[in-house]
């Protein structure tokens, strides 16, 4: 039975969603590459697999913003962070306070990094074939090397063949089947939004996010019949990936599935669906679902300071310093509130400051740094994301040392970045500049940083 199609807002964009299925517990499912769920539903066995998954829990499916049904992007495609707001935007419509999130390669490394900054919306997490990072590099040698022309986006008859034979072989001849993937494929996104999409999974990287995970993880892999990978593809088929992205997560399961066609809605999703019932009914009884308040979170931390306050300070006198350093500290609070910045401690002319994303705390030290100089002040700025401890509801750890550590190499009117940050943002528009290998005092090995281009 097709489910009915609702409309969630997320900022200013709609977000299409489906809610299906009475289990006892919600799983967020988030499509990989592209998809629409309005046409999916025209194939009997798309039916079929998200049919298995309702009948053990309450299925939320969801188009991501640029594709399918959901409003397209303008300037390109959508950032993670954006893509976990919509996947919260889903959840607060329905009333899911905490649910199990599952998605495939590009969507995976979205709902990992979902866990990580939301644990205490997250129930568990399962990753189908992950792309943890988007290009190749000497430690990743699973991802792509280059995107190719937009020609290879356009939908012809011989790039369906080709998705047929190299991901669906079980249905090479099926003409009906055919039809549908090309409609399937048109439908999802427009060639233009399509090599966006892939543009921006190049920049993908959320392997230092994968050992701050602490829910119950999946990993699952399946490979085509034959065992062929496709190591260097845009979207890597390895099992040396999945393996990977597995180790980095604590305690997470992996599990090699059988050959056969790789999106599960082609027809062949049984063991996995078998695999995934198992896992989250194991994690339910255990009480995933309803745990203590998490001890710790990834956030992006913050810190800012005047450049020249001393020297300034005594030109001005007591009295006029003081009344411009509360009118910098208006500002730096208008803006932390315009990008959901939390203010965590204050300390003369220097602020403190958490974000649940990096994007939103990128663009919140430029936006301070553009508005005091209407002060005549000048600026530093720095930002870490990292694994934090909750301390009181306040963040604390060796983040935020290495968030410190970072704003005291910043120049005056810099917003400085650790790689962390800059890999985090893939697809924000936000450009940076290199700074180099550095060390941060009373902080272990080099680090690379970089300054935000403005």
């Amino acid at each position: 039975m097709r489910p009915e199609t609702r409309y969630a807002r997320s900022g200013d964009v709609y977000i299409g969603y489906q809610v299906f299925g009475e289990g006892p517990f919600d799983l967020v499912v988030v499509p990989g590459a592209m998809s629409n769920i309005e046409y999916g539903w025209e194939l009997e066995t798309w039916g079929e697999y998200y049919g298995a998954l309702a009948s053990f829990a309450r299925v939320l499916l969801f188009d991501k913003r640029g594709t399918g049904i959901s409003d397209p992007v303008v300037g390109g495609a959508a950032s993670l962070e954006e893509r976990m707001d919509d996947v919260r935007a889903v959840m607060d419509a329905v009333g899911s306070e905490r649910a199990a999130l599952m998605g495939g390669s590009d969507g995976a490394a979205m709902v990992a990094l979902f866990a990580a900054t939301y644990p205490e919306r997250t129930a568990a997490l399962i990753l189908q074939m992950p792309m943890v990072r988007g290009a190749w590099a000497p430690d990743y040698p699973w991802g792509a090397r280059d995107v190719d022309a937009k020609e290879t986006f356009v939908t012809t008859p011989q790039l369906v063949q080709e998705t047929i034979e190299t991901t669906i072989p079980s249905r090479v001849g099926d003409r009906r089947f055919a039809e549908w993937v090309a409609s399937y494929m048109r439908l999802t996104a427009s060639p233009s939004t399509s090599l966006s999409h892939a543009q921006m999974n190049l920049g993908i990287d959320v392997r230092d996010v994968l050992g701050t995970i602490r829910v119950p993880a999946l990993v699952t892999h399946r490979s085509p019949p034959g065992g062929e990978s496709t190591t260097g593809a845009l979207l890597p088929n390895d099992p040396d990936a999945s393996r990977y992205a597995a180790a980095r997560i604590p305690g997470a399961r992996f599990v090699q599935l059988p050959p056969g066609d790789l999106p599960p809605w082609a027809g062949q999703f049984g063991d996995l669906v078998t695999v995934v019932r198992d896992f989250l009914t194991s994690a339910w009884e255990a009480g995933a679902w309803s745990p203590p308040e998490p001890e710790r979170v990834l956030a992006t931390l913050l810190f800012t300071d005047i450049v020249g306050s001393t020297a300034r300070a005594t030109e001005l006198g007591g009295t006029r310093w003081r009344e411009l350093v509360e009118q910098h500290h208006a500002i730096v609070r208008r803006q932390l509130i315009r990008f959901r910045g939390r203010e965590v401690d204050t300390a003369g002319d220097g602020f403190f400051a958490s974000f649940d994303g990096p994007a939103r705390a990128v663009r919140c030290a430029c936006g301070i740094l553009d508005d005091v100089r209407e002060l005549d002040l000048e600026v530093r700025a720095g930002l870490h994301s990292g694994e934090c401890e909750l301390i009181d509801g306040k963040v604390g750890g060796i983040a935020v040392h290495i968030g410190a550590r970072v704003a005291a190499t910043a120049g005056p009117g810099e917003v400085c970045v650790s790689r962390t940050v800059k890999d985090l943002v893939a697809g924000s528009g936000l450009e940076f500049e290199e700074r180099g290998s550095h060390e941060l005092k009373g902080i272990g090995g080099d680090w690379e940083l970089f300054a935000v281009r403005r």
